[in-house]
């Protein structure tokens, strides 16, 4: 199973094209939580994507509310500036769900108050206000994958 990647309400199609590839290359679910900022159709999400999107589990989210009530049973991460821990600071389990916000204005706080404690944030300096969505996601997948040994990686 590995791991799973939430968008949630992304904005940017080239970021998102960007973490399909990262899916595809890990086996790592793909999980988008509507509305979307752009068309699945856009030729920037298909090319970010390259010609990997028929490797890649997606599931497609009206709301938040539907996308946590389908999953109850499963460990949320949420990834934000201002995280409690570190990303490299949990002990990551199969199946795990690590959650993106919007590339403008990051999870909203009605719904990180659902889930105290379970924020977590890259280390960085003060020059820019975060990183990169697809970079980000890469960065705590791959913590994730260390962590559990890189099943079915190469």
């Amino acid at each position: 199973m590995a791991f799973n990647i939430v968008l949630h309400e992304p904005l940017i199609p080239a970021n998102t094209g960007n973490i399909a590839r990262t899916c595809a290359a890990t086996g790592t679910k793909l999980h988008l939580i509507e509305p979307l900022g752009f068309s699945t159709d856009d030729r920037y999400l298909k090319r970010a994507g390259l010609d990997y999107w028929h490797a890649v589990d997606i599931t497609y989210y009206k709301s938040f509310a539907d996308f946590a009530a389908q999953h109850r049973e499963g460990r949320l991460f949420f990834v934000e500036t201002s995280g409690a821990r570190y990303h490299s600071e949990v002990e990551y389990r199969d199946g795990d769900f690590f959650v993106f916000g919007k590339e403008t204005t990051g999870i909203p706080q009605e719904i990180l108050s659902q889930y105290p404690g379970q924020t977590i944030r890259i280390p960085m300096g003060d020059a820019t206000r975060s990183l990169n969505l697809s970079n980000t996601a890469a960065i705590v997948l791959y913590e994730g994958l260390r962590q559990i040994g890189y099943p079915g990686m190469k």
